[in-house]
């Protein structure tokens, strides 16, 4: 009997991608690796829980969620969440970053110093500085004055990330661009007192996600399906994305979509893949 594994998601360990599996197994995946799994048939998609506890339910969610989280395991992750503002006495210190994905595409948010860049590999940050560093509430201060002052959104989409990814400019244009928008939010007379200001230093991530030479994406998943199978080499990776070399082209996986499925291998090479797709840009396809 084949063997069946539960994803936990993919993490950057490191500045290399890693999918996690229930029971704290993980998975490498090198440039190249061939990636060949299949859902298990019957199981349906269940709930993957929140805060490191299984959902009490055994919900069942939509196979398209990013979340795979039923809507009370929803609302309790967020409950206890610094993004929502919800944890606003958490002491430790933070950082506030500028993160560009493409030429125009910027954010600013923060992350917890502890955790160093891996808030920056986890969103497919192409190029990223520090602008601060401060205590919790001026560090969201800061991030509420910089995103007004310099015009940029809360997040940016993925499938706007997936268009640029493979047609990015030259490092030093990337660079230009983040040091022009780090010097404009450095300069602001209403920074607030608490949160120290940070030197520029880009931080390029285009070695580590693979996106030298990536070719453009045919397709993306759009969600995983009972007895569907996904084969490919991985040839980048970016934030949740693998990027896989396929029979139809290079398709992009969303491994949060894989979370809360049982999946098995498939023991083949090859580049089938047999869930829903949607080409790139377009309206969703059916199963190929």
């Amino acid at each position: 009997m084949a063997q069946v594994w539960r994803c936990a998601g993919l993490r950057w360990v490191g500045r290399e991608p890693v999918l996690v599996w229930d029971g704290g197994n993980r998975s490498a995946w090198p440039w190249g690796k061939q990636v060949a799994f299949a859902v298990v048939d019957g199981g349906g998609r269940r709930c993957v829980g929140a805060r490191g506890n299984s959902c009490p339910l055994g919900a069942a969610v939509s196979g398209r969620s990013v979340g795979a989280r039923c809507e009370e395991c929803a609302r309790l992750d967020r409950a206890h969440s610094v993004a929502a503002d919800t944890v606003p006495d958490d002491p430790r210190p933070y950082s506030v970053y500028l993160a560009w994905f493409g030429p125009g595409m910027v954010k600013v948010g923060i992350t917890a110093v502890e955790r160093g860049s891996a808030r920056l590999l986890e969103q497919g940050a192409v190029v990223f500085t520090w602008l601060g560093r401060g205590p919790l509430m001026s560090a969201r201060r800061s991030e509420e004055l910089l995103r007004s002052a310099l015009g940029v959104p809360d997040r940016i989409a993925y499938d706007a990330k997936r268009a640029v990814r493979s047609a990015l400019p030259a490092a030093a244009v990337r660079e230009a661009e983040v040091r022009e928008l780090h010097a404009r939010a450095v300069g602001l007379e209403r920074w607030p007192e608490a949160l120290e200001r940070m030197p520029f230093e880009a931080v390029d991530h285009t070695g580590a996600f693979g996106l030298d030479g990536l070719a453009p994406a045919a397709a993306v998943v759009g969600e995983l399906v009972p007895g569907g199978v996904v084969r490919g080499e991985l040839v980048a990776a970016a934030g949740p994305d693998l990027h896989l070399r396929t029979r139809r082209g290079v398709v992009v996986l969303d491994t949060r979509l894989m979370t809360g499925w049982e999946l098995t291998g498939t023991g083949e090479r090859g580049g089938d893949v047999t869930v829903p797709v949607r080409e790139f840009g377009g309206v969703q396809g059916g199963l190929f």
